[in-house]
Protein backbone atom coordinates (compact mmCIF):
# COMPACT_ATOMS: atom_id res chain seq x y z
CA UNK A 1 0.00 0.00 0.00
CA UNK A 2 1.56 3.29 -1.14
CA UNK A 3 1.23 6.26 1.20
CA UNK A 4 2.12 9.86 0.27
CA UNK A 5 2.26 12.91 2.53
CA UNK A 6 2.03 16.00 0.31
CA UNK A 7 3.12 18.67 2.80
CA UNK A 8 4.84 17.03 5.72
CA UNK A 9 7.20 19.78 6.84
CA UNK A 10 4.74 21.81 8.88
CA UNK A 11 3.68 18.74 10.84
CA UNK A 12 7.18 17.35 11.20
CA UNK A 13 10.18 19.58 10.48
CA UNK A 14 12.32 16.88 12.03
CA UNK A 15 11.49 16.90 15.73
CA UNK A 16 9.02 13.98 15.74
CA UNK A 17 8.95 10.56 14.05
CA UNK A 18 7.07 9.32 10.99
CA UNK A 19 7.26 5.78 12.37
CA UNK A 20 3.52 5.50 13.18
CA UNK A 21 2.74 5.89 9.45
CA UNK A 22 5.79 3.99 8.20
CA UNK A 23 4.44 0.88 9.90
CA UNK A 24 1.31 0.95 7.76
CA UNK A 25 2.71 1.00 4.22
CA UNK A 26 5.30 2.29 1.76
CA UNK A 27 5.57 5.89 2.96
CA UNK A 28 6.85 8.78 0.84
CA UNK A 29 6.94 12.19 2.54
CA UNK A 30 7.22 15.45 0.59
CA UNK A 31 8.05 18.53 2.64
CA UNK A 32 6.01 20.73 0.29
CA UNK A 33 3.96 20.36 -2.88
CA UNK A 34 3.55 23.52 -4.93
CA UNK A 35 0.28 24.19 -6.71
CA UNK A 36 0.65 27.85 -7.60
CA UNK A 37 -2.14 29.46 -9.62
CA UNK A 38 -4.25 26.33 -9.38
CA UNK A 39 -1.72 24.20 -11.27
CA UNK A 40 -2.33 20.64 -10.10
CA UNK A 41 0.29 18.90 -12.24
CA UNK A 42 2.73 18.29 -9.40
CA UNK A 43 -0.01 17.01 -7.09
CA UNK A 44 -1.21 14.58 -9.76
CA UNK A 45 2.31 13.42 -10.48
CA UNK A 46 2.84 12.58 -6.83
CA UNK A 47 -0.44 10.77 -6.16
CA UNK A 48 -1.37 9.17 -9.51
CA UNK A 49 -0.30 5.66 -8.42
CA UNK A 50 -1.07 6.03 -4.73
CA UNK A 51 -3.86 4.55 -2.60
CA UNK A 52 -3.35 6.70 0.52
CA UNK A 53 -2.77 10.47 0.61
CA UNK A 54 -2.24 12.77 3.58
CA UNK A 55 -2.59 16.54 3.27
CA UNK A 56 -2.35 19.35 5.76
CA UNK A 57 -3.19 22.32 3.56
CA UNK A 58 -2.77 21.17 -0.05
CA UNK A 59 -6.04 21.49 -1.95
CA UNK A 60 -7.44 18.29 -3.41
CA UNK A 61 -10.10 19.42 -5.88
CA UNK A 62 -12.69 17.41 -7.77
CA UNK A 63 -10.44 17.49 -10.83
CA UNK A 64 -7.51 16.03 -8.86
CA UNK A 65 -9.65 13.31 -7.32
CA UNK A 66 -11.19 12.31 -10.65
CA UNK A 67 -7.70 11.93 -12.13
CA UNK A 68 -6.46 9.73 -9.27
CA UNK A 69 -8.08 6.34 -10.00
CA UNK A 70 -6.17 4.37 -7.36
CA UNK A 71 -6.91 6.75 -4.52
CA UNK A 72 -8.90 5.14 -1.70
CA UNK A 73 -8.22 7.28 1.34
CA UNK A 74 -7.41 10.91 2.18
CA UNK A 75 -6.17 11.68 5.67
CA UNK A 76 -6.41 15.37 6.52
CA UNK A 77 -3.68 16.33 8.97
CA UNK A 78 -5.88 18.97 10.58
CA UNK A 79 -9.36 19.48 11.99
CA UNK A 80 -10.75 21.67 9.19
CA UNK A 81 -11.34 19.91 5.89
CA UNK A 82 -12.24 22.69 3.48
CA UNK A 83 -9.10 21.93 1.43
CA UNK A 84 -10.67 18.69 0.14
CA UNK A 85 -13.74 18.42 -2.10
CA UNK A 86 -15.50 16.07 0.28
CA UNK A 87 -18.61 15.72 -1.88
CA UNK A 88 -16.54 14.64 -4.87
CA UNK A 89 -14.62 12.20 -2.69
CA UNK A 90 -17.85 10.66 -1.45
CA UNK A 91 -19.16 10.17 -5.00
CA UNK A 92 -15.87 8.57 -6.02
CA UNK A 93 -15.86 6.22 -3.04
CA UNK A 94 -12.83 7.86 -1.39
CA UNK A 95 -12.86 7.91 2.40
CA UNK A 96 -11.80 11.23 3.96
CA UNK A 97 -10.90 11.58 7.63
CA UNK A 98 -9.78 14.47 9.81
CA UNK A 99 -8.16 14.93 13.23
CA UNK A 100 -10.88 16.40 15.44
CA UNK A 101 -9.32 16.75 18.88
CA UNK A 102 -5.53 16.94 18.76
CA UNK A 103 -5.04 20.67 19.38
CA UNK A 104 -7.87 21.77 21.65
CA UNK A 105 -5.62 22.91 24.49
CA UNK A 106 -2.95 24.51 22.31
CA UNK A 107 -5.44 26.45 20.16
CA UNK A 108 -7.42 27.79 23.10
CA UNK A 109 -4.16 28.63 24.89
CA UNK A 110 -3.03 30.64 21.87
CA UNK A 111 -6.37 32.44 21.61
CA UNK A 112 -6.09 33.62 25.20
CA UNK A 113 -2.41 34.48 24.76
CA UNK A 114 -3.35 36.74 21.85
CA UNK A 115 -6.00 38.44 23.95
CA UNK A 116 -3.60 38.99 26.85
CA UNK A 117 -1.01 40.48 24.53
CA UNK A 118 -3.58 42.99 23.26
CA UNK A 119 -4.61 43.80 26.83
CA UNK A 120 -1.09 44.31 28.22
CA UNK A 121 1.26 44.84 25.24
CA UNK A 122 3.84 42.72 27.03
CA UNK A 123 6.41 42.57 24.23
CA UNK A 124 6.20 46.29 23.44
CA UNK A 125 6.72 47.20 27.09
CA UNK A 126 9.61 44.76 27.42
CA UNK A 127 11.27 46.29 24.36
CA UNK A 128 10.71 49.77 25.79
CA UNK A 129 12.55 48.77 28.96
CA UNK A 130 15.44 47.27 26.99
CA UNK A 131 15.63 50.46 24.92
CA UNK A 132 16.15 52.52 28.08
CA UNK A 133 12.73 54.11 28.37
CA UNK A 134 12.18 52.95 31.95
CA UNK A 135 15.67 53.88 33.13
CA UNK A 136 15.25 57.38 31.71
CA UNK A 137 11.72 57.80 33.05
CA UNK A 138 11.15 59.96 36.10
CA UNK A 139 8.43 57.71 37.50
CA UNK A 140 8.71 54.31 39.16
CA UNK A 141 6.47 52.84 36.45
CA UNK A 142 5.16 53.81 33.04
CA UNK A 143 3.01 52.39 30.27
CA UNK A 144 2.99 53.23 26.60
CA UNK A 145 -0.40 51.78 25.72
CA UNK A 146 -3.78 51.46 27.45
CA UNK A 147 -4.04 48.39 29.68
CA UNK A 148 -7.25 46.36 29.92
CA UNK A 149 -8.66 44.35 32.84
CA UNK A 150 -10.85 41.46 31.69
CA UNK A 151 -12.85 40.71 34.84
CA UNK A 152 -16.57 41.49 34.48
CA UNK A 153 -16.28 42.00 30.73
CA UNK A 154 -18.15 39.88 28.18
CA UNK A 155 -16.48 37.47 25.77
CA UNK A 156 -18.43 36.33 22.74
CA UNK A 157 -17.38 32.98 21.27
CA UNK A 158 -18.58 32.06 17.79
CA UNK A 159 -18.36 28.27 17.63
CA UNK A 160 -18.73 26.56 21.00
CA UNK A 161 -17.31 23.14 20.28
CA UNK A 162 -14.31 21.63 22.03
CA UNK A 163 -12.00 24.59 21.40
CA UNK A 164 -14.63 27.21 22.11
CA UNK A 165 -15.52 25.51 25.38
CA UNK A 166 -11.86 25.26 26.38
CA UNK A 167 -11.38 28.98 25.74
CA UNK A 168 -14.61 29.73 27.55
CA UNK A 169 -13.44 27.95 30.71
CA UNK A 170 -10.23 29.97 30.79
CA UNK A 171 -12.11 33.24 30.30
CA UNK A 172 -14.60 32.39 33.03
CA UNK A 173 -11.64 31.80 35.36
CA UNK A 174 -10.61 35.40 34.60
CA UNK A 175 -14.02 36.53 35.80
CA UNK A 176 -15.45 37.14 32.35
CA UNK A 177 -19.01 36.45 31.29
CA UNK A 178 -19.19 34.22 28.21
CA UNK A 179 -21.88 34.38 25.55
CA UNK A 180 -21.69 31.78 22.80
CA UNK A 181 -23.21 31.26 19.39
CA UNK A 182 -23.37 27.76 17.94
CA UNK A 183 -25.89 26.05 15.67
CA UNK A 184 -25.78 23.02 17.96
CA UNK A 185 -26.46 24.25 21.47
CA UNK A 186 -25.73 22.11 24.51
CA UNK A 187 -27.84 23.70 27.23
CA UNK A 188 -26.07 21.57 29.85
CA UNK A 189 -23.06 23.85 29.42
CA UNK A 190 -24.94 26.97 30.50
CA UNK A 191 -24.30 28.39 33.95
CA UNK A 192 -24.24 31.74 35.73
CA UNK A 193 -21.30 32.95 33.62
CA UNK A 194 -22.07 31.27 30.28
CA UNK A 195 -25.14 31.31 28.05
CA UNK A 196 -26.02 30.81 24.40
CA UNK A 197 -27.29 33.80 22.44
CA UNK A 198 -28.29 34.67 18.90
CA UNK A 199 -25.48 35.89 16.67
CA UNK A 200 -26.65 39.50 16.59
CA UNK A 201 -26.89 39.50 20.40
CA UNK A 202 -23.30 38.26 20.58
CA UNK A 203 -22.14 41.09 18.33
CA UNK A 204 -23.99 43.66 20.42
CA UNK A 205 -23.01 42.42 23.90
CA UNK A 206 -19.37 41.36 23.56
CA UNK A 207 -16.29 43.29 24.61
CA UNK A 208 -14.13 40.60 23.01
CA UNK A 209 -15.12 38.29 20.14
CA UNK A 210 -13.40 34.96 19.49
CA UNK A 211 -13.78 32.96 16.28
CA UNK A 212 -13.65 29.23 17.03
CA UNK A 213 -15.82 27.88 14.21
CA UNK A 214 -15.03 25.84 11.10
CA UNK A 215 -15.19 27.58 7.73
CA UNK A 216 -18.29 26.97 5.61
CA UNK A 217 -19.80 28.89 2.72
CA UNK A 218 -22.52 30.01 5.12
CA UNK A 219 -20.12 31.79 7.50
CA UNK A 220 -17.45 33.00 5.09
CA UNK A 221 -16.93 36.70 5.84
CA UNK A 222 -19.01 36.55 9.02
CA UNK A 223 -16.93 39.44 10.36
CA UNK A 224 -17.65 42.23 7.88
CA UNK A 225 -18.63 45.88 7.79
CA UNK A 226 -22.25 45.18 8.70
CA UNK A 227 -21.49 42.87 11.62
CA UNK A 228 -18.74 45.17 12.91
CA UNK A 229 -21.20 48.08 12.93
CA UNK A 230 -23.38 46.05 15.33
CA UNK A 231 -20.50 45.63 17.77
CA UNK A 232 -19.55 47.79 20.73
CA UNK A 233 -17.14 50.62 20.08
CA UNK A 234 -13.67 49.44 21.05
CA UNK A 235 -14.39 45.73 20.65
CA UNK A 236 -11.45 43.31 20.41
CA UNK A 237 -11.48 40.52 17.80
CA UNK A 238 -9.47 37.28 18.05
CA UNK A 239 -9.26 34.78 15.18
CA UNK A 240 -7.22 31.61 15.21
CA UNK A 241 -9.80 29.53 13.35
CA UNK A 242 -9.89 30.28 9.61
CA UNK A 243 -8.82 33.46 7.81
CA UNK A 244 -11.75 33.76 5.38
CA UNK A 245 -14.16 34.15 8.29
CA UNK A 246 -13.13 37.82 8.18
CA UNK A 247 -13.49 40.36 5.38
CA UNK A 248 -10.02 41.75 5.90
CA UNK A 249 -10.47 45.16 4.30
CA UNK A 250 -13.50 45.78 6.51
CA UNK A 251 -11.60 44.82 9.66
CA UNK A 252 -8.61 46.96 8.64
CA UNK A 253 -10.88 49.97 8.15
CA UNK A 254 -12.55 49.39 11.53
CA UNK A 255 -9.15 49.17 13.24
CA UNK A 256 -7.89 52.33 11.60
CA UNK A 257 -10.90 54.39 12.69
CA UNK A 258 -10.95 52.86 16.20
CA UNK A 259 -14.30 51.07 15.97
CA UNK A 260 -12.32 47.89 16.70
CA UNK A 261 -9.67 48.70 19.32
CA UNK A 262 -7.50 45.70 18.56
CA UNK A 263 -7.36 42.46 16.62
CA UNK A 264 -5.12 39.43 16.99
CA UNK A 265 -5.05 36.95 14.14
CA UNK A 266 -3.21 33.67 13.74
CA UNK A 267 -4.83 33.06 10.35
CA UNK A 268 -5.45 35.16 7.23
CA UNK A 269 -7.38 34.67 4.02
CA UNK A 270 -4.34 33.66 1.94
CA UNK A 271 -1.41 31.87 3.56
CA UNK A 272 1.43 32.71 3.53
CA UNK A 273 0.16 36.26 3.90
CA UNK A 274 0.27 38.47 0.81
CA UNK A 275 2.17 41.75 0.94
CA UNK A 276 -1.00 43.54 -0.14
CA UNK A 277 -3.04 42.34 2.84
CA UNK A 278 -4.52 45.52 4.38
CA UNK A 279 -4.18 44.15 7.90
CA UNK A 280 -0.39 44.41 7.71
CA UNK A 281 -0.71 48.19 8.00
CA UNK A 282 -3.79 48.35 10.21
CA UNK A 283 -3.57 49.92 13.66
CA UNK A 284 -3.19 47.66 16.71
CA UNK A 285 -3.33 44.42 14.76
CA UNK A 286 -1.25 41.42 15.81
CA UNK A 287 -0.66 38.76 13.14
CA UNK A 288 1.10 35.46 13.81
CA UNK A 289 1.92 32.80 11.17
CA UNK A 290 -0.73 30.12 11.87
CA UNK A 291 1.05 28.61 14.87
CA UNK A 292 -1.83 27.85 17.27
CA UNK A 293 -1.74 24.17 16.38
CA UNK A 294 2.04 23.81 16.35
CA UNK A 295 3.38 22.96 19.84
CA UNK A 296 5.36 19.74 19.65
CA UNK A 297 2.93 18.04 22.01
CA UNK A 298 -0.05 18.68 19.76
CA UNK A 299 1.81 17.72 16.58
CA UNK A 300 2.89 14.44 18.18
CA UNK A 301 -0.72 13.81 19.14
CA UNK A 302 -1.83 14.61 15.60
CA UNK A 303 0.64 12.10 14.16
CA UNK A 304 -0.68 9.37 16.44
CA UNK A 305 -4.31 10.05 15.58
CA UNK A 306 -3.52 10.18 11.84
CA UNK A 307 -1.92 6.74 12.07
CA UNK A 308 -4.84 5.39 14.08
CA UNK A 309 -7.31 6.76 11.52
CA UNK A 310 -5.49 4.99 8.70
CA UNK A 311 -5.13 1.77 10.65
CA UNK A 312 -8.86 1.71 11.37
CA UNK A 313 -9.60 2.34 7.68
CA UNK A 314 -7.36 -0.55 6.64
CA UNK A 315 -9.17 -2.77 9.14
CA UNK A 316 -12.51 -1.83 7.58
CA UNK A 317 -13.83 0.23 10.50
CA UNK A 318 -12.93 3.86 9.69
CA UNK A 319 -13.29 6.60 12.30
CA UNK A 320 -13.35 10.41 12.13
CA UNK A 321 -14.87 10.20 8.64
CA UNK A 322 -16.02 13.50 7.13
CA UNK A 323 -17.09 12.08 3.75
CA UNK A 324 -20.16 10.13 4.84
Amino acid sequence: MKIVVLDGYTLNPGDISWEPLEKLGDLNVYDRTSHDNGNNDLILERIKDVEIVFTNDITLSRDVLEKSPKLQYIGILATGYNMVDVNAAKKLGITVTNIPTYGTSSVSQMAVALLLELCHHVWAHSEAVKNGEWASNGDWCFWKYPLVELANKTAGIIGYGRIGQSTGKILQAFGMKVVAYDKHENKNLENDSMKYVKLNELFEESDVIFLHCPLFDSNRGIINKDSINKMKDGVIIINNARGPLIVEKDLAEALNIGKVSGAALDVVSTEPIEESNPLLKAKNCIITPHISWAPRESRQRLMGIAAENLERFLEGSPVNVVSR
